[in-house]
């Protein structure tokens, strides 16, 4: 199995890693079961750095976007162990390119790490931007396969566990001119580096409508630096252990729908800001 990974957020690479297995991974996937709190996933405006809302209804999860805005997916893994989350954007394999499935490539989290997804993977080095922009101007669209545009979906694995090898010790050979023994502490450290080395292998904007009301998608947008590196990863079922969705959509079209509570009108202060002194009215013509 391969894997690779993109800047862990601030501080290092994020892995990324091929799985196998043949269930799709789209909107309808809702059924698999989700027994462990592996992972937690939202998304963030990155002009602003505000993570998106979320508001449940009828079973989902909705976060409003705005047309013409870059946006991150942000992936936190909760678990003490590491996880692989196969990532689908509007049903496309953020990494492949592919209609999304669980057979495919996905991004490896190291225990308790946090790693904002910001585009699509165009090599080891780059990413296009996630966007906010029309149905039609979607990636998905573009490349004919609109109908699960809006729906961000995550499944996630856990790695086999591979025990360590016993540790033998030894005790030293006391000698006055032959070189000291290395100590148990080198040999473990050792023996861990060698463990813990990675199998390494290959993985291979937009405009916004003049219409509040159409729906939203995930443009190909600009092109920026983003490195990520590989790493040997092997699953632990052939299911998905955990299946998080996030649909997205317009504030006008989630506030139509009754998701997105619609502004309150502003009331009227009992003491407002004056400026210092009563100003004259204006005048009466």
């Amino acid at each position: 199995m391969s894997s690779a990974r993109p800047l862990r957020r601030r501080t290092a690479l994020l892995q990324l890693a091929a799985l196998t297995g043949l269930t799709g991974l789209h909107a309808g996937c809702a059924a698999a079961v989700q027994q462990l709190p592996l992972l937690d996933m939202q998304l963030v405006d990155r002009d602003s750095g505000a993570v998106l809302a979320q508001y449940p209804s009828r079973g989902r999860r909705y976060s409003p976007g705005t047309p013409g805005s870059r946006y991150a997916i942000r992936l936190s893994n909760r678990s003490g162990e590491r996880v692989l989350v196969v990532l689908s954007v509007d049903g496309v394999n953020a990494i492949t390119g592919d209609t999304a499935a669980f057979n495919q490539s996905g991004y490896v989290l190291s225990p308790g790490e946090s790693h904002d997804i910001t585009g699509w993977r165009k090599s080891d080095e780059r990413i296009a931007a996630f966007e906010f922009t029309s149905l039609g101007d979607s990636y998905a669209a573009r490349t004919g396969r609109p109908a699960n545009v809006g729906v961000i979906g995550a499944a996630v694995f856990r790695e086999v566990y591979v025990p360590p090898p016993p540790v033998v010790y030894e005790p030293p050979v006391v000698s006055s001119t032959a070189p000291a023994a290395p100590s148990l502490l080198s040999r473990l450290n050792g023996a861990a580096a060698d463990a813990a080395a990675p199998a390494r292998e290959s993985m291979g904007r937009a405009e916004a409508e003049a219409s509040a009301r159409a729906k939203l998608g995930t443009g190909h947008g600009a092109s920026e630096w983003s490195p990520m590196a590989h790493t040997g990863f092997q699953r632990r079922t052939s299911q998905p252990e955990q299946l998080l969705e996030i649909h997205y959509d317009s504030q006008a079209n989630l506030m139509a729908a009754g998701i997105m509570p619609r502004p309150m009108a502003q009331l009227p202060r009992s003491f407002p800001n004056s400026g210092g002194y009563v100003p004259d009215p204006p005048p009466r013509w």
